[in-house]
């Protein structure tokens, strides 16, 4: 298969020969010496360079066009000299990233001749690194017709854009092959997926994201890829707030170089809340203009520098939070990005969604059972905790939250009894199950209570010695997560209480036991891989 730089010389050494034209010497002079510098630049990959060669000789030939108005044929050499200085700068751009620039000068190229190879194959390329896959398939149909020997190297990418819209349609991503080979080789390839659900006004702040039907637990409601993303490891002699300040400014930089080079970015940008008072005044955007089939457009959106901190401060996502989990080689690092459609959701102390980050991907799922119309929740921070707690780091993130939990535990705390069970240690988990039978508390609002003392409850369950003392007197494992699950989600760190519980049974190998861990398990990660790599990943935790 030949390579992008050998096409792209083959591609020079024609027009060498459709360029001879009859303009005055000094004129063709300089566009063969423009021409050849340009595609030394462009070869040699110093783009910045090349595309002023590019701009110089499109510059040049419009002059020659419009003042010297030379024969037609002369035009015609002129246009085509034209095409290839504009697909050759879009080729520039796009590997600079500069997506809306690139697109505009594969547009004219196309202008001058609809069946332009290079153009459309340039073309085809950047829709598909914006995830516009149906877009990207045309380009490289039409690229096909016209590709005089290349269809091997469109016939690839066809391939790939096919595998990427199946994705993006059903959902089916399989990461099972990287996880069973330790996360060793390339991050899997994910396309941009979205489920059922859409973005409303919400009860809990500005606008939030709500599941349009009845959804599993672990069944996958988004994948997307990050505007951009800063990672760095922080030692332990490092300043932890140094650094962070330092990832801080690395990711605003990203942030902007990608809203500079990129409309679609800008247009997405805008759609952003940059806090509570720009919040009353925003729109509630179609989700499905966030598909990039829908918005790929040239149309320039300013944005400006301070209002873009305001939205990242508000908007951006920690890799390491409580309700994500890192795969791969990212895990060792700290990060933060801006991931779109995520930054929609909402904190809740009982949150029905985690996420696994794969890559630069986030990939968001069902982490319990959710309903239709049922606001989608992340957990900004640790809600296996008391509500004191979970008061206090709310404050710290510069709100308070008012879940139905918080509610619930609020009017609770009231009682005397409940201040002495709070305050207690020792024998918690046993008073406070008492105090749920005196006062007749049911179905998810014990998981809450048991959620606001996992600690306790993770230390006795944990302990054999602790079960032994405590066995007869309080609820089995089992029906202890089922709650704590059904309450606030799937998290690890109660499935591996649950998974402590089977092998101090001897049940570890059950499959009705096994079946079960299963579930929470996929509540955890998501259905993003078989039920062998997962375990496989269970085993390594």
């Amino acid at each position: 298969m030949r390579t992008a730089e050998s096409l792209q010389e083959e591609e020079e050494e024609r027009m060498e020969v459709e360029v001879d034209v009859d303009v005055e010497d000094e004129d063709e002079e300089q566009i063969h010496k423009l021409r050849s510098k340009a595609t030394e630049l462009l070869l040699r990959e110093e783009y910045k360079d090349s595309i002023q060669a590019y701009t110089q000789i499109i510059s040049l030939c419009r002059e020659i066009i419009f003042r010297k108005s030379p024969e037609a044929a002369i035009v015609a050499k002129l246009q085509k000299t034209l095409c290839l200085a504009f697909s050759n700068r879009a080729e520039a751009r796009a590997r600079l990233q500069e997506s809306t620039l690139a697109l505009i000068d594969c547009e004219e190229a196309l202008r001058i001749e609809n069946s332009h190879f290079k153009a459309l194959l340039c073309k085809g390329k950047i829709f598909l690194s914006l995830n516009g896959y149906g877009m990207a398939m045309e380009c490289f149909k039409s690229a096909n017709l016209a590709a005089n020997g290349n269809s091997d190297v469109v016939n690839s990418l066809l391939e790939k854009c096919k595998r990427f819209e199946s994705l993006s349609r059903t959902g089916a991503f399989d990461v099972s092959d990287w996880v069973l080979n330790g996360f060793h080789g390339r991050v899997p390839e994910l396309a941009e997926f979205v489920s059922s659900v859409e973005i409303k006004k919400s009860g809990i702040s500005g606008r939030g994201m709500f599941a349009t039907k009845n959804i599993e637990s672990g069944a996958l409601l988004v994948v997307t890829k990050a505007v951009a993303v800063e990672r760095a490891i922080v030692m332990p002699q490092d300043s932890g707030k140094d650094a962070q300040l330092v990832i801080w400014k690395n990711f605003i930089e990203k942030v902007t170089e990608s809203a500079t080079k990129c409309s679609m970015v800008r247009d997405w940008l805008a759609k952003l809340s940059s806090g509570e008072d720009d919040e009353e005044g925003k729109e509630v955007p179609d989700i499905r203009s966030f598909n990039p089939e829908a918005i790929i457009d040239v149309f320039d959106k300013n944005l400006d520098k301070g209002r873009l901190v305001s939205i990242l401060d508000v908007n951006s996502i920690l890799e390491n939070a409580v309700s994500s989990k890192v795969l791969g080689k990212n895990a060792d690092y700290e990060g933060v990005g801006l991931w779109i459609l995520p930054s929609f959701i909402n904190h809740s102390c009982d949150p029905n969604v985690r996420r696994v980050h794969i890559g630069d991907h986030v990939v968001v799922h069902a982490s319990r059972n959710v309903k239709a119309g049922e606001e989608l929740t992340f957990a900004y921070f640790d809600v296996l905790c008391p509500l004191n707690r979970r008061r206090e780091m709310a404050t710290n993130w510069g709100f308070v939250c008012e879940c139905r939990r918080c509610k619930f535990e609020e009017d609770l705390l009231c009682k005397q009894e409940m201040r002495e069970i709070e305050a207690a240690m020792g024998d918690l988990v046993y008073r406070l199950e008492e105090g749920m039978r005196k006062w007749m508390i049911r179905g998810k609002k014990k998981g809450y209570l048991r959620a606001s003392f996992w600690e306790a409850y993770s230390e006795l369950y944990g302990c054999e010695k602790m079960v032994r003392k405590w066995g007869r007197k309080v609820p089995s494992v089992e029906s202890v997560v089922d709650s704590v699950v059904d309450a606030v989600g799937s998290d690890e760190r109660i499935v591996c209480i649950f998974m402590e519980g089977l092998k101090r049974g001897g049940v570890v190998n059950g499959v009705v036991e096994m079946e079960k861990a299963m579930k929470f398990w996929r509540g955890v990660y998501g259905k993003v891989m078989k039920k062998q790599a997962m375990r496989t990943l269970i085993d390594s935790i």
